[in-house]
């Protein structure tokens, strides 16, 4: 089976990530638009009701107008934009979330892409909730950086572009100091939180890689865990996993680049229990799992195809 494939939003960041994951498989036609045709409403909706799965790199209006233009019931799309992260008629395309994920994808039309953030939160915090060490009105708080890669061209400009209005020397900014981050809604409905989560997130001078990390007060907590139950728990949610990996040796530090380059989520629980007092940490790649590796892993999923085709892992 041949699977005709296209990328709308193809020269950006996570478009050129896929494609690179996407190229030179046999299971794979990669369809496009001429340059001159891209903003063609006519030409975009031709071959976007022609492929059997459409994936969006795409500003979030710009993904709602690309999705408006398909009428093929058939056409599977993938959107990673922001746009249909909470929607209730689309499908989370997060396929360790939950037991059951997986074959709910397969099933889906409508699938949207995990951001980077909380897809190391929800890795983290889903199955405590799931098991009952972690009621959902428990105050969580989340502390993260990410590659510059993340912000796009405008924050890679700014890191890498001398010329460009926004240079910036700095090493490490923290940002969304106001609380309204994007992410948020995400994450506290995707983790079946009571409460909105304390998100600090922030940038540094690196091009990829992430560290989402989750301190917790283990003392107040029902039964009072240990960091071994913590990390039991994990290990159990993603037992033959072969995209999450859950540590049992904890390194002595982590790296902001401890995943980069792959598409793996690596999943670590440091914890003093005699304090009471747990650090839970996932590192990944923002570009890998937290975009193109998760979008090529779920489009893998929704066309029958092996699960992990053409990731880096």
């Amino acid at each position: 089976m041949t699977a005709k494939v296209f990328i709308d939003g193809a020269a950006g960041t996570t478009g050129l990530e896929i494609r690179d994951r996407l190229s030179g498989r046999s299971d794979i036609e990669l369809l496009t638009i001429a340059e001159d045709r891209r903003k063609d409403a006519s030409a975009r909706a031709e071959v976007l009701n022609a492929a059997d799965a459409v994936i969006l790199c795409l500003p979030d209006d710009a993904a709602r107008e690309a999705v408006a233009l398909i009428d093929n019931p058939a056409t599977r799309v993938i959107d990673a934009s922001t746009a249909h992260r909470t929607a209730a008629d689309w499908t989370y395309g997060f396929a360790e979330l939950n037991p059951g994920q997986r074959d709910i994808l397969r099933n889906a039309t409508r699938i949207s892409n995990p951001g980077c953030y909380p897809t190391g939160f929800l890795a983290l915090v889903r199955p405590l909730v799931r098991a009952g060490l972690l009621p959902p009105a428990t105050p969580v708080s989340i502390n993260a950086v990410s590659g510059y890669s993340g912000g796009g061209k405008s924050m890679i400009a700014m890191f890498e572009d001398p010329a460009s209005p926004d240079a910036t020397d700095t090493a490490f900014r923290a940002y969304a100091l106001g609380l309204g981050h994007k992410h948020v809604p995400e994450m506290q409905k995707r983790a079946g939180l009571a409460h909105p989560p304390i998100f600090f997130p922030s940038v540094a001078r690196t091009y990829r890689g992430m560290l989402v990390e989750i301190p917790l007060h283990l003392h107040l907590l029902p039964g009072r865990p240990t960091g071994a139950a913590i990390r039991d728990t994990l290990a159990e949610a993603y037992a033959g996993s072969r995209v999450v990996r859950v540590a049992s040796d904890n390194p002595g530090f982590l790296t902001i680049e401890q995943a980069a380059g792959t598409d793996r989520l690596d999943l670590f629980v440091y914890a003093d229990d005699e304090a009471g007092q747990a650090r839970m940490i996932a590192a990944l790649d923002n570009l890998g799992k937290g975009a193109a590796g998760a979008a090529v892993q779920n489009l893998n999923i929704a066309l029958g195809f092996d699960e992990a085709e053409g990731l880096k892992l």
